[in-house]
């Protein structure tokens, strides 16, 4: 080979090289541009509805004619099937296992909400082999071009799984109620997101009020000593969801309030969530890509 020739091979591979960067770069950024809204919903302690939340704001996404995704991560206490009043026969597990393909385990719940059903198995997202991830990514990587919106309904508390997915997620919603247990609870998530990851932003709902004044008195109350302790971190008030016969009702029915109580206080206050929450992420950047979401979660879970 003379030296003009392997002159020839070497800009002919680099070239090749730039225009693979120069792809994925392209994609990257379309990613960000087109790519799902990934919005996690947790909270510091359980029994704050959080999952009854997750579940209605779906149902008001779907409305707006936004394809939404829900991904119960509420690990071992998963139940947005019974919210949603469903019956799923295959989980997650499945497809960490290489068992399932993730379109045959999604189902679709009210009004096409699409649902991933929450397994025990996605536990040990720490100890998941290469293989593994590879099958989630390649499986998630589908998803982008089908959804507007992934909800993660994660597990309540301070643990490493909810760490993970609040890291992966773009939005952070902290469920709260006017418990003092619930806004202490909240607080300590928080500060292990902020101290220990720099999470520095997120939304607070306020749940199970009696009404505005006493939604906005909780909200200030804990934004006040997040502030003291944490002041370079943003809390801003999502809104809340008020304390409602109907909700309680909707639960023991199976069938979400949005749903059989459409005219109801909550039903309304799901709708105006939506419209805040999508409001907010306008004009902003949106690293909300489903794929990269996982990846995010795997890198994580590799810490």
């Amino acid at each position: 080979m003379d030296q003009a020739t392997n002159l020839r091979r070497i800009i002919k591979e680099k070239s090749g090289k730039i225009h693979e960067l120069k792809a994925y770069q392209k994609d990257r950024d379309a990613s960000k541009i087109n790519g799902p809204l990934v919005i996690a919903v947790t909270s510091g302690k359980g029994g704050v509805g959080k999952t009854n939340i997750v579940g209605n704001l779906a149902i008001a996404y779907q409305r707006m004619k936004k394809k939404t995704l829900i991904f119960d991560a509420d690990l071992g206490l998963a139940n947005i099937d019974i919210i949603y009043g469903i019956n799923p026969k295959h989980t997650i597990e499945e497809v960490i296992s290489g068992e399932k393909e993730l379109s045959q385990i999604i189902v679709n719940g009210p009004e096409g909400v699409a649902v991933i059903p929450a397994s025990s198995g996605v536990q040990e997202l720490a100890h998941l082999s290469e293989g593994h991830k590879i099958n989630l990514l390649n499986e998630f990587d589908i998803l982008n071009r089908k959804f507007d919106i992934l909800l993660i309904d994660t597990s309540a508390g301070i643990s490493s799984n909810v760490t993970y997915f609040n890291l992966a997620a773009q939005e952070r919603i902290v469920v709260v109620t006017p418990e003092p247990t619930s806004i202490t609870d909240a607080y300590a998530l928080i500060k292990i997101m902020y101290n220990k990851h720099g999470v520095t932003n997120f939304y607070l709902l306020m749940n199970m009020v009696k009404d505005e004044k006493e939604a906005k008195s909780v909200y200030k109350n804990l934004s006040s000593v997040v502030g003291k302790y944490m002041g370079s971190i943003s809390i801003d008030y999502a809104g809340y969801i008020p304390y409602d016969k109907y909700l309680h009702e909707s639960v023991i029915r199976r069938v979400p309030v949005s749903c059989c109580y459409p005219e109801a206080c909550s039903s309304h206050s799901f709708k105006e969530l939506a419209d805040f929450l999508l409001s907010q992420a306008k004009g902003r950047p949106n690293d909300g890509n489903i794929k990269f979401f996982w990846k995010r979660l795997m890198a994580g879970a590799a810490d």
